[in-house]
């Protein structure tokens, strides 16, 4: 005999809450995620999209929205509650910031499904379906790291010729005059 919820309040399988405390978990270590539309989709299409994003370390999970509400507030992201609707999937990444977005824009470009992308959260600020396409075209951490460092490098090193420069130029005369003499 099944015990009927009391009074409108939801009773929630142990699946389903396994499922919450689960998305929780991962929400609550997400860097970003990407919010998609995966109707349309076969079976297969999605493994392998799973497979494509799980290889570079995002997760790809179908899930309830009223689960991913619950899921939300558990992990202290409530903010994405307010983008969950229709049927949605959530591309979680923990490491690269754009690589959720990077990797769904290759894919829905490559598919010519641009809009599969609805919109995402990245640091805890709720982003827009153009802002995440605008995240999917920034280089990966490692890629600006490098950057940064050469445009601090570059003016130090440019004193350092600077500097050298006067010297090299002295050597140069010395050498000149002492052939002359010689």
């Amino acid at each position: 005999m099944t015990v009927a919820p009391t009074h409108g309040a939801a009773r929630i399988s142990e699946e389903k809450q396994r499922t919450v405390v689960e998305l929780s978990e991962r929400l609550a270590r997400m860097n970003s995620a990407v919010l998609t539309d995966h109707r349309g989709l076969t079976v297969a299409q999605l493994e392998a999209l799973r497979a494509s994003l799980r290889a570079e370390g995002v997760d790809y999970v179908v899930v309830k929205n009223t689960l991913a509400r619950r899921a939300s507030e558990a992990a202290g992201v409530p903010q994405l509650s307010a983008a969950l609707a229709g049927p949605t999937a959530l591309a979680i990444g923990y490491g690269d910031l754009s690589a959720p977005a990077r990797l769904l824009m290759e894919y829905a470009r490559s598919n010519r499904r641009l809009e599969m992308v609805r919109g995402g959260i990245a640091e805890g600020q709720v982003l827009s379906a153009e802002e995440v396409r605008q995240l999917a075209e920034l280089p990966p951490r490692e890629v600006l790291m490098a950057q940064l460092l050469g445009m601090i490098e570059a003016p130090v090193a440019q004193l350092v010729q600077l500097l050298q420069a006067p010297v090299q130029d002295l050597v140069g005369l010395l050498t000149a005059k002492e052939e002359r003499a010689a």
